[in-house]
């Protein structure tokens, strides 16, 4: 199990401002803002994201290599992975596969896939076996 993951952006308001949007249909809309300056020296300035009194996603001003991470996002239903995506896409995501079923997968393995701002890999997922 993750505790946190930091994600490079070019532009933390923009990356904000979608994030917010996206997450929301999963639950996820508690933000949190950490200023660099009161952790060790060099640390970044954060901004977080989570949910249940837990913020696990956070976004960090920096260089970009949308390779470098693939981010599944739990769901709780397909509606909601169908809600996230369309949230996404009106954010300004770029499709990477629409909301179904990955029979690849599972038959019970429901998600949706997007590109963020960056060009970062994000899945919207629902598992029924897991809920």
């Amino acid at each position: 199990m993750l505790d946190h993951i930091f994600v490079s952006v070019s532009d933390p308001e923009r990356s904000i401002a979608f994030y917010t949007r996206a997450l929301a249909p999963l639950g996820i809309v508690n933000r949190h803002d950490y200023h660099g300056k009161d952790g060790p020296p060099g640390h970044p300035d954060l901004k977080g994201f989570g949910a249940h009194g837990r913020i696990f996603f956070w976004l960090r001003p920096g260089q970009v290599d949308a390779r470098a991470a693939h981010i599944g996002f739990v769901a709780d239903s397909e509606q909601a992975v169908d809600a996230a995506y369309a949230e996404a896409m009106a954010a300004g995501a770029t499709d990477n596969g629409a909301p179904g079923p990955r029979l690849h997968y599972d038959p019970r393995y429901y998600a949706a896939n997007v590109l963020d701002p960056d060009g970062y890999s994000l899945e919207f997922v629902y598992k029924s076996w897991q809920h």
